[in-house]
């Protein structure tokens, strides 16, 4: 993926190079690297909120990026949650009609019952009817995973859910992020945290752009070993040009 280099008309330089990468159905993917490896572009990228300048992108078998912005977000709307670190919520809605919101948007309505189900399975059910500047962050982001509870989709995008997270909040996030492909959710998370990474069942390890490893879930050293090498072929690319 090319972006327009700032201040110089007509010139481009290279984000994301060569990306093949299979994404495993009602599984959780994490995505790891150094700073500045290019995982959040290549998750905005897959979820069609940055448009690839190049190759194909499928989500459910839809190439999304031969639909127009109108069609892609009334797919995303009907087929995708989000998870983001800054939480993404409305601030003069209350919890429970954040939770419901994206379903409204696509012209649908979630039981209520779903909604008070999702708050109560994130501990959150007392906090209902306040807006969430009122609330903590560990409590904002639940409400933010209370969202994809509730409305049930098929793809969700999480970009470093637990970056701004005390440890006893991220592990919350953490836990129903695992526990979200047993309903047939397939998730994709971006994370610099090997420790976190380690928790999905497939890790992308990414270096300057491109995927640098794929490894199984389960062991943070492991992780955090592919993470540095990463690091220092970056390292290396950048002082041999």
């Amino acid at each position: 993926m090319d972006f327009p280099v700032p201040g110089r008309r007509r010139e481009t330089t290279r984000v994301l190079h060569d990306i093949d990468l299979d994404v495993p159905e009602a599984r959780l993917t994490a995505v790891v690297g150094p700073s500045g490896s290019g995982k959040s572009l290549l998750l905005l990228c897959t979820a069609g909120l940055e448009q690839a300048t190049a190759g194909s992108i499928e989500i459910l078998g839809t190439d999304v990026l031969s639909l127009s912005p109108r069609k892609r977000a009334s797919f995303r709307s009907e087929n995708v949650g989000f998870i983001f670190q800054e939480y993404n919520l409305v601030s003069s809605l209350t919890v429970e009609d954040n939770i419901a919101l994206p379903a409204r948007l696509a012209g649908h309505r979630v039981p209520k019952a779903r909604v008070g189900e999702a708050m109560a399975r994130l501990g959150i059910a007392q906090h209902a009817r306040q807006r969430p500047d009122r609330l903590s962050g560990g409590e904002r982001q639940r409400v933010a995973v209370a969202r994809v509870v509730a409305n049930q989709p098929r793809v969700v995008f999480a970009d470093e859910p637990t970056g701004a997270l005390d440890l006893k909040s991220g592990h919350v996030v953490l836990d129903w992020l695992q526990a979200l492909p047993a309903q047939g959710t397939t998730v994709l998370m971006v994370t610099h945290d090997p420790h976190a990474a380690a928790r999905a069942d497939r890790v992308v390890v990414m270096g300057s752009g491109r995927v640098h490893a794929v490894l199984p879930g389960g062991d943070p050293h492991a992780v955090g070993d592919a993470v540095l090498t990463a690091r220092a072929e970056d390292e290396a690319g950048e002082q041999a040009s």
